[in-house]
Parts: structure tokens; sequence; C-alpha cells
């Protein structure tokens, strides 16, 4: 076992890392220079403080997720485990060890290491928050929620064609870290995350030690299974602080269209506040991609809106939903949420200046197939019970770049969206 939490972070944060410079001091980063062809020296500090601890994730992530290299295969090696009777075999897809007896990691110190293994990179993008408070004050500390899509390992290095973005900035052992320090830089209190492919051997080993509680559910048949050396497949994370909050209720929901069951997947839990008693429901989900699944989409949005009717007593429990929806404002799927009988409002709404239209993007990458920039990602919550109190701006075309997104400065195609909310002192018959 390791002797320290700072050896056990490093572990974690570098298993898969030959290759690595040496890193330098703990601290700001330097500037910038395009990465090096050649292969780069390993750090011997890094590499030396791996032991049996990732290894067991890696076993455990390997059990979890059976490779492959078609559908017909992993659908017959995965599908399975969606049932309630073979989910029961095999609850490593579907929740967290138990974190109790895992040493805490100091969130600052996690930093460290990940600026350390980014020291080449160019800094993060500095971004702010937009105070949308209203005269409505709060009692109790804000809960910020942030809502990722992180882009699949396997998708982003093996399917996604990023053909501005180059090779190195792909690279799981410093893309893992940028992704980590965008969650450390705004420390949400519940953290929704897409295409999470390394969950077990990752973010559940680091996340758990940071005092957060997590689930995964994967989609049936993934494509990450049809890479090359994929890491399993991919799916919906849902991760919320212990100490904010207890769990009340958890379900895993296999989402269907046209009474047909699909390959996309959510998770809702009913959380209970500690300061304040108050009870909320959080949903994370991914809906079906690519132009011509419209109908598709909107079925499944309907089938999801169904489940948090139900988990939410016909909307007496106060609703958080995130989620790529893969759907522009002016899809079915997106009308269906705004004039659900759940009362719900999008949250980024409120940046613009009417309070009544979405960002321009919420993604923006380049293609074979060419530009795509569009707003996908949603952060949804009950107007009538919670109150947005601030939001994360986003990214400008200036900062994203002419090459668009992922990048040595960001590592995913999509761009996280982070609220806080506080709940209405007037609860009007709500929990």
């Amino acid at each position: 076992m390791f002797h320290s939490p700072r050896r056990l972070c490093s572990a974690l944060l570098q298993r898969d890392a030959p290759g690595l410079r040496r890193l330098p001091a703990p601290g700001l980063r330097r500037p910038f220079s395009p990465p090096a062809s050649a292969p780069r020296p390993a750090s011997p500090r890094l590499l030396a403080a791996v032991s049996a601890a990732s290894g067991a994730a890696r076993s455990c992530s390997r059990t979890a997720c059976s490779m492959g290299t078609g559908t017909s295969r992993l659908y017959s090696a995965l599908a399975k485990t969606l049932n309630s009777s073979a989910a029961s075999q095999h609850p490593e897809y579907l929740v967290s060890p138990d974190p109790e007896h895992l040493e805490p990691i100091d969130p600052k110190e996690l930093l460290e290491e990940c600026r350390a293994v980014l020291h080449t990179r160019p800094p993060r993008f500095q971004r702010d928050f937009v105070d949308l408070r209203t005269d409505c004050p709060s009692t109790h500390p804000p809960i910020r929620v942030m809502q990722w899509n992180i882009l699949a390992q396997a998708l982003g290095e093996g399917k996604d064609n990023f053909v501005q973005c180059p090779v190195e900035a792909l690279k799981w052992e410093e893309r893992k870290c940028l992704i980590l320090e965008e969650i450390l830089a705004y420390q949400p209190d519940i953290l929704c995350l897409q295409e999470v492919d390394h969950y077990f051997d990752t973010f559940q080993p680091l996340l758990s030690r940071l005092g957060y509680q997590g689930t995964f559910f994967p989609k049936p048949w993934s494509p990450c299974l049809d890479v090359e050396h994929n890491n399993g497949p991919d799916g919906c994370a849902l991760f919320f602080l212990q100490n904010r909050f207890k769990l009340v209720n958890s379900a895993n929901i296999r989402l269907t269209a046209m009474t047909l069951k699909t390959n996309q997947v959510a998770i809702a839990q009913t959380l209970e506040c500690k300061e304040s008693g108050r009870q909320f429901c959080i949903a994370v989900t991914h809906l079906k991609a690519r132009t011509g699944w419209e109908r598709f989409r909107s079925a499944q949005g309907c089938d999801l809106l169904q489940n948090l009717q139900n988990i939410t007593q016909g909307a007496k429990i106060p609703l958080i939903v995130c989620g790529d929806f893969n759907a522009e404002p002016t899809e079915e799927v997106y009308k269906h949420f705004a004039s659900s009988s759940l009362n719900l409002n999008s949250a980024y709404k409120l940046l613009s200046a009417d309070g009544q239209s979405e960002p321009p993007y919420t993604t923006w990458k380049i293609r074979t197939s060419g530009e795509c920039r569009h707003t996908l990602d949603y952060i949804w919550y009950s107007k009538h019970a919670l109150n947005v109190r601030s939001a994360l701006d986003l990214l400008t075309e200036e900062q994203i770049g002419p090459n668009r997104l992922p990048s040595f400065n960001y590592p995913s195609d999509h761009l996280s969206l982070v609220c806080d909310f506080s709940f209405t002192e007037e609860p009007d018959g709500l929990l």
C-alpha cells in the first residue's frame, strides 16, 4: 500500500504514463512549447510510486468491461448486465466499491500533481461565474452542479476524427489531468459526466478519495468497445459529496424509444441536503447522437421525463437534470423538457440578455465531415423550487481558437457547464 495520499495520487495519475517528461516542482506551468516528436524520458519519481493499488483498479476495469471488436459481440457480452437479475451479478457496472477504508486525498495536492504533469501545456482558460442572484436570500450554502461530456478516450483517439487536434493532445496520461484540473478548479458538490470510459481506474478511485460517492451506468453496447485497446464501455457517471448529501434513492434507467430498449442510459438519484434537510432529485443522461435521429431522441426524452415524473412524485421533489441531449433547442426533445409538467427551465438561458435564449454553442469541433458548432448540453431545474444563483460563462471563440476543440488547452469537444443552486424559501408544498 502507499504510505501517503500524495504517492497514491501520483500512482493513479501516472500508472499508464511511460514517456512523460521529468516533472518540475508543483506550481505554475511553464510557457507552452509544441511537443517533441521523439519519445520523452520517463519520470522515475512517479513510475516508482506505481504499486498494487493501481493494478487492482486496472484489474477491476478489465473485469467489468469486456473487450470487443463488433456490435454483435459486445451486445451479447454487455446487454445482459442491464436486466435486474444480471445486474445483481455484476454490481461493479452500476455502483462504486465502498470507499470508507480509503485514505483521503487533499484536493490541493491532487491539483499540484495535475499541474506538474501538465507543465509543458498552455495554462487553463480563464472562465468567470456570472452572478444571477435575485432578491431571494438563502440561509444555506449553494449547491454547485457541474455537467460535462468529457469525451470518451477510445472515441477521441479512435473514432471521432478531430482533424485539427494533434494526436499528442489526446494522450490519456495528460488529458485525464486536464479533466481533473477542470473539475478541481470549480469544486462541484455534484458532478454529472457523460462518455466516461475510465471510471474504475481513474475517476472512481480519485474522486472517492476527495469525498465523492459515485455511480456509473454504461451503455449496453458502447461504441468504445469497437476501438482497439479500449478501456471498456463508456457511460454516464454521477458523483456527489458525501459530507453535504445523503443518498435517499438511486435508479439506473435504460431509456426506451417507441417501446424498444435503446443504447442510451440515465442515472437519477434522490439526495437529502444535510444542512437543510431538503430533498431533491439529480439526474444525468446522454441521448442518441447524429442528424436523422430527432424522433428517436424525442422518444427517449419522453421516456426519461416519465421516469422522472414517477421518481419526483409528480414534481413534489425538486429536480435537476444534466445531460448531453445531442439536440439543438429547435428539436422536439428540447421542447418536451421546456413544456413538461415538471416545470423545468434551462439554467443557461439565464445568461442571455432576455433570459430566453440558449448559448450559441456548447460544443465546437472540426471533423473530416466539416466544422460542427452546436448547443447540445443543458442543465434543467425545477424553476418553482430552485433558484440559479450563478452560472459559469462559456469560452469565447478567441479562447477556443481556430482549431476548435479538443486541444492542448482543453480536454473535451464539449464545454463544462457549472451552476450554483439554492432552494426557494417558500417551497410551495414541495419536499
